[in-house]
């Protein structure tokens, strides 16, 4: 793996382009080692907080599917980069506020935190309104940490459930963040546990630091950015 030491965001965008060839090289290898075709694992760059100048180097790369927290970063920067590049895909990874549901499905592809009735009610209104059908991945709180968002692992299958036959939602996979001090391969097979009852066959999970044990219990998307883009500076 690739460090938070060895990838400081000061680096040159050629060493950003190594780290993502790197990357993509131990996807690879993860998939293989455990049976897997490496095409059903979707490296999403993680590109939140950095520069427009910063994720160019990527994109020249090759790579077209990036990931968001916020709905507003986002919104600044990414409307002009899909106007030099194309077939760009972006996804919303951070959380989401029911008054952002607008912006988010007119701008987003893919939402993977989804997560309380309130957002899925917001969501289905403005797919309706739009016409926009962007993959939703319900987030689930596999730790059950009080400050994180995300469903109880003993309240997913209703709220599948509820956002399938109430809201009209096409859900197509589940997202985890595990404790950052809990070993992650046990939250990773609790999703996929989760994901496999509820006939969901999309799994995001896996950062920079364990996507080869994500792929190895199944990931479909890890998310990775610091070992792409380097260490972020949180002061700015």
């Amino acid at each position: 793996m690739v460090s938070a030491s060895e990838n400081p965001a000061s680096k040159s965008a050629d060493n950003a382009v190594e780290r993502l060839a790197f990357v993509r090289s131990e996807i690879r290898k993860a998939a293989l080692g455990n049976h897997r075709k490496p095409e059903d694992v979707t490296l999403i760059a993680v590109s939140k907080t950095f520069p427009a100048e910063a994720i160019m180097p990527v994109l020249d790369a090759g790579q077209r599917i990036f990931g968001e927290n916020r709905v507003q970063e986002a919104k600044a920067k990414w409307p002009g980069l899909r106007q030099r590049y194309a077939g760009i895909e972006l996804h919303l990874i951070g959380p989401l506020q029911s008054n952002k549901a607008k912006e988010a499905v007119a701008l987003f592809d893919a939402i993977h935190t989804v997560d309380r009735p309130k957002i899925a009610e917001a969501l289905a209104a403005e797919i309706v309104k739009q016409g926009r059908k962007p993959k939703l991945f319900i987030e689930v709180n596999t730790g059950g940490e009080p400050q994180k968002a995300g469903v109880l692992p003993e309240e997913a299958d209703a709220f599948i459930l509820k956002c399938r036959e109430r809201y009209g939602l096409a859900i197509e996979g589940l997202m985890c963040i595990p404790p950052f001090d809990q070993p992650p391969a046990p939250h990773f097979a609790l999703l996929a546990k989760i994901a496999a009852r509820n006939r969901l066959e999309k799994l995001s999970m896996g950062m920079s630091a364990d996507y080869p044990s994500a792929i190895a219990l199944g990931a479909t998307h890890v998310r990775v950015g610091s070992a792409i883009f380097g260490e972020r500076d949180y002061t700015k």
